[in-house]
């Protein structure tokens, strides 16, 4: 028979599991860095253990766009600090940077050798259309999140500003950012 403080510490260490769990697999399957390991932290985070909704997720990775520093390790900071404390918040940060350092430290002598051959090249060009579906998959999860929160007049002043800004006037990404973060603030912080 289980006593109480058993069955929590079984509990506890399921979490902390599914944290890294999470984290490891998003990481080890997210060829190609950030952006394609974003759609599969989503997944993970919102869909498969529901630690966020879609909008929280969608707040986070704004927040983590705007500081420095690699985004998907400021996502399992942030997330594994919110389930599962500071161990959490580590469990997510090994878990974030692991898939990448094991590969590093096993791949390192092969990289040169096989860089210039022909399958390589292939699954590289290959795997580029499955990252581009992710991002547009979760980029439209977001548009209706935004639509939903404040309306398409909002979302179309942001989105057309952003794009005149950055495409026409060519402002740094960063000021845009912060820009959007005090527009938001002023125009938004009501609703």
């Amino acid at each position: 028979m289980e006593t109480p403080g058993h069955a929590e510490k079984g509990t506890a260490a399921m979490i902390y599991l599914h944290i890294f769990w999470a984290f490891f697999v998003a990481n080890l399957l997210g060829y190609g860095g950030g952006p394609s390991t974003i759609p599969l932290i989503q997944n993970e985070v919102v869909q498969h253990y529901g630690w966020m909704t879609n909008k929280e997720f969608g707040d986070l990775l704004a927040m983590a766009n705007v500081l420095p520093g690699p985004i998907a390790t400021k996502m399992g900071g942030y997330v594994g600090y919110e389930v599962g404390g500071v161990l959490g918040a580590v469990l997510a940060l090994l878990a974030t940077i692991g898939p990448s350092a094991i590969a590093v430290i096993l791949l390192f002598t092969f990289a040169n050798r096989f860089k210039d051959a022909l399958q390589i090249q292939w699954m590289t060009r290959s795997v580029q259309p499955v990252i581009a579906v992710l991002l547009a998959v979760l980029a439209y999860q977001f548009l209706l999140s935004a639509f939903e929160e404040m309306g398409w007049i909002h979302l179309i002043l942001l989105g057309a500003g952003s794009y005149f800004a950055m495409e026409r006037m060519k402002i740094h990404p960063a000021i845009v950012i912060v820009a959007s973060l005090f527009y938001g603030g002023f125009f938004l912080s009501h609703i």
